[in-house]
């Protein structure tokens, strides 16, 4: 009996990243890439927990293909199933390197005794080095980091940085989370900054990312009278790609109905 009570115990635990079936490739929509695009990056916040399929998932980042995908709130066994997806069902391989910052069952499934790891994430069609991953002092409500990784894109050796800031209401501690970041960024003259602010374009505590770095959309920036996409379900622009030495040439946010935050992605020149 006490077994058995493990036994539905831990099947329980496995929470939202519990694979819903064996996944099977549908078509993309029309207009899909069909390979990875060398210049092309793109954030995600994918949303967890959240009842979502990881096979829909892949199908999504599979229709944009980019070189470089920074996804947010990412379980590493849901990660590792999109990358598989990815492979098996669209041809599409990528390497992966994970930032997490906290081991928790409720967000991540597992067991107590051995939980998920949940921050985030970065995939690169190109091999990755000298990965860093770092928590911020102060979190907020929840642990919270960035990670960053050298790679290619375009061709072009790059740093890229993906972070998740504290949540919402928590602007002081976001200040603080920003400078951080800032530092980081500011010892690299070509880096890209992927990821969810939690704030809108014009919020005081990421002026230090202003300061290093623009938007991916030329019309976004901090002044009241900017136009910037709404990038969440709430709209409000809360995802960024921020450039420092790198051109953007084209950008599109596009809705899921897989996340509450829209994929938002870029073509750059980082010559």
């Amino acid at each position: 009996m006490l077994v058995g009570a493990v036994v539905v115990g831990c099947v329980a635990l496995l929470g939202p990243s519990a694979p819903g079936g064996a996944p099977s490739a549908g078509p993309l929509p029309a207009g899909a890439v069909g390979d990875v695009v060398p210049n092309r990056v793109m954030t995600w916040n994918i949303c967890n927990p959240c009842e979502t399929g990881d096979a829909d998932r892949a199908a999504e980042i599979a229709t944009y293909a980019p070189q470089v995908i920074g996804l947010q709130e990412a379980c590493v066994r849901d990660v590792e199933r999109i990358r598989d997806h990815l492979e098996r069902l669209y041809g599409l391989v990528y390497h992966v390197e994970y930032g997490t910052v906290l081991r928790n069952w409720g967000r991540c499934g597992g067991v107590p005794w051995s939980p998920g790891a949940f921050g985030q994430a970065i995939l690169s069609a190109a091999p990755m080095t000298d990965r860093v991953n770092v928590e911020y002092p102060d979190g907020g409500s929840e642990d919270r980091g960035y990670m960053a990784v050298t790679t290619m894109v375009g061709g072009r050796s790059v740093r890229v940085f993906n972070t998740h800031l504290a949540e919402r209401r928590q602007e002081a501690v976001r200040a603080g989370q920003t400078g951080v970041l800032a530092a980081a960024v500011a010892r690299h003259d070509r880096a890209i900054v992927l990821g969810d602010f939690n704030a809108v374009p014009d919020a005081a505590e990421l002026s230090p990312i202003w300061a290093l770095a623009e938007d991916t959309d030329p019309r976004c920036h901090p002044s009241n009278g900017a136009t910037c996409e709404p990038t969440t379900d709430w709209h409000s622009k809360f995802d960024y790609v921020f450039l420092r030495g790198v051109t953007p040439l084209e950008h599109h946010v596009e809705r899921t109905p897989y996340s509450d935050h829209h994929m938002l992605h870029t073509d750059v020149d980082p010559a």
